[in-house]
């Protein structure tokens, strides 16, 4: 079992030209505004405000950088990156705002080489959104031989138990989990240290 030693966040960027330097394996995070992302990030983490959910859904424009360092069950350390994207699909700004922030995370997610993970969030109440399928064939079309694309499904809790079990049948590798009552956050943590490092 591995477990998150330290994370803190580094900063934050308006394009890939701003962004961090390249070289630390990194994972990023998308998901429609609203539905988790900040929350599942600081459960990851075990920290309550390493990453600030907005009350404004698309509110966040930046890409957040996080160092993250991993241990494993046998002491040894790895650093990662967690990289949080903005949200997509409700920010109400001008059509020239969106066309800049669109061109600025397609340029990032397409060009960005340390990207070892790209994880999608999906609302699990809420699983057969255009929007989200666009996203998850646009990341599949462009995905490199070495990177790994993983689906987590959030708020969990909202459901019943054949409601996951239709989520779980439609995506085998489907992680459900809600940061509510911590259900999947060691399991979704696990498959992403796997993903990153033992892939």
């Amino acid at each position: 079992m591995i477990r998150v030693i330290t994370a803190a966040f580094v900063k934050s960027s308006p394009n890939i030209g701003d962004a961090l330097a390249e070289g630390v394996s990194e994972v990023a995070f998308l998901g429609r505004s609203n539905v988790g992302k900040s929350s599942l990030l600081n459960a990851l983490v075990n920290q309550k405000q390493l990453a600030k959910s907005s009350s404004t859904p698309g509110k966040t424009q930046l890409i957040n950088f996080f160092d993250v360092l991993y241990e494993d069950e046998n002491k040894e350390r790895f650093q990662a990156r967690f990289v949080d994207l903005p949200g997509f699909g409700y920010a109400k700004v001008s059509k020239e705002k969106k066309k800049d922030w669109s061109e600025n995370l397609n340029a990032f997610i397409k060009e960005r080489l340390s990207i070892r993970v790209f994880v999608h969030l999906i609302d699990a109440r809420h699983t057969n959104l255009e929007i989200d399928e666009s996203v998850n064939k646009y990341i599949n079309s462009i995905l490199r031989a070495d990177q790994k694309f993983l689906n987590i499904y959030t708020k969990a809790d909202k459901l019943n138990r054949k409601e996951m079990d239709i989520i779980q049948k439609k995506d085998k590798n489907a992680i459900l989990i809600s940061t509510l009552n911590k259900r999947g956050i060691e399991e979704a943590n696990q498959k992403i240290f796997d993903l990153l490092f033992k892939a």
